[in-house]
């Protein structure tokens, strides 16, 4: 705002030198036009008005002593012009100034007040209403996600204390009960541990929400073999497809090698196929990858419930959860896709989703190195 207001100064002021010289020119050449008249009508037209006006205007004019009076004459009416044009200006300048300083206060106002400026300001007035609404905008969207971030904490609050209390319980029968039988002491061992492992998610989940508006992500780039990393992330996501009786099919058919942040990326990917994983109701998810010009294309699909278009355009939102129960498996903080965009637009990249006939697509575009 402060630049418009030096460019609205220099160009009122530039406005104001020029027309000020043209006129003062103007008005030279105006006098001197008249004079020249006059020196051709020889003096006779003040003959009519005064024989004794006549005869000293024509010594004045005989002897050259109008010369010097003329252009002190013109001198003198050029300077009241420029100075009623620099009053005017000032006072228009200072009305701008004023008119600026007034709406620079409904500027960080919160309401839907229209932002009005004198004429001439139309420009700077157009930017300050879209600042304005611009800012209430982000504080609405700010308080929403305010509010969905303490109503997550809440129910991860909750969620937190369900698993732990789980574990101390079947860690004191454990410890309670020496003779426990071996196969009843295995099935309350392998249960305290998953509901450690549900509690060790959780936190992870609360780390994530607490450090969302707290922490820059920054990339550490480094070249990548595409196809070598996705079948680590699939290497690693093995208990669980084993758990969830599920298979991911990966074939690459070409090598393609990127750049990027090799821990970030395995964020991204490891969101993307926990979710396949989870909401899948059919037991191959299918990973495709290939080569578009200068753009390294990874398709994850998988079959699942049809998700309508209005909550498709919202999954990656923060705190945005399609299932919004709080499943052991499936319920989650919401940050694992808003995170994963953030990480493939800092590379550069592109993540959208689809669903077609129960057939649900992520596609995460990202640059390829160029050979």
């Amino acid at each position: 705002m402060k630049n418009n207001k030096n460019k609205l100064l220099k160009q009122t002021f530039w406005d104001f030198a020029s027309k000020t010289l043209f006129l003062a020119i103007g008005m030279f050449f105006l006098i001197f036009f008249i004079m020249k008249m006059i020196e051709i009508s020889d003096w006779q037209w003040v003959f009519t008005l005064s024989p004794k006006w006549y005869y000293q205007a024509k010594m004045l004019f005989d002897t050259g002593n109008w010369i010097p009076n003329i252009y002190l004459f013109v001198g003198g009416v050029g300077i009241i012009i420029i100075f009623v044009w620099i009053y005017f200006l000032l006072k228009k300048v200072f009305s701008y100034i004023k008119a600026l300083e007034e709406a620079s206060k409904k500027l960080i106002v919160q309401d839907e007040e229209y932002i009005k400026l004198p004429e001439g300001l139309e420009e700077i007035e157009s930017r300050m209403n879209e600042l304005k609404q611009t800012a209430l905008n982000n504080a609405r969207k700010a308080e929403k996600n305010e509010k969905k971030k303490n109503d997550l904490i809440v129910y991860l609050a909750h969620d937190l204390k369900t698993p732990l209390t789980s574990m101390i319980g079947y860690l004191s029968l454990l410890d309670d009960i020496k003779d426990m039988p071996k196969k009843q002491r295995e099935k309350y061992t392998k249960i305290a541990l998953e509901k450690s492992y549900k509690l060790e998610d959780l936190l992870s989940e609360l780390f994530d929400i607490t450090r969302w508006n707290a922490e820059t992500i920054v990339l550490e780039k480094e070249e990548l073999h595409l196809g070598r990393m996705l079948e680590q992330i699939i290497d690693d996501f093995y208990p669980i497809l084993k758990e969830e009786d599920k298979e991911i099919l990966y074939n690459s058919k070409e090598t393609i090698v990127i750049e990027g942040d090799p821990d970030k990326l395995y964020r991204v990917f490891n969101n993307i196929l926990k979710n396949a994983i989870y909401y899948s109701t059919d037991k191959i998810i299918t990973i495709e990858t290939e080569k578009k010009e200068e753009m390294a294309i990874i398709r994850v699909i998988n079959k699942g419930k049809n998700i309508p278009k209005e909550k498709l355009d919202r999954l990656f939102e923060k705190f945005y959860r399609v299932d919004t129960s709080r499943a052991s498996k499936t319920g989650g903080s919401g940050l694992g896709l808003a995170i994963a965009k953030e990480i493939v637009t800092l590379h550069q990249g592109k993540i959208a989703a689809t669903c077609e006939k129960h057939q649900i697509t992520f596609q995460v575009e990202l640059p390829s190195k160029k050979s």
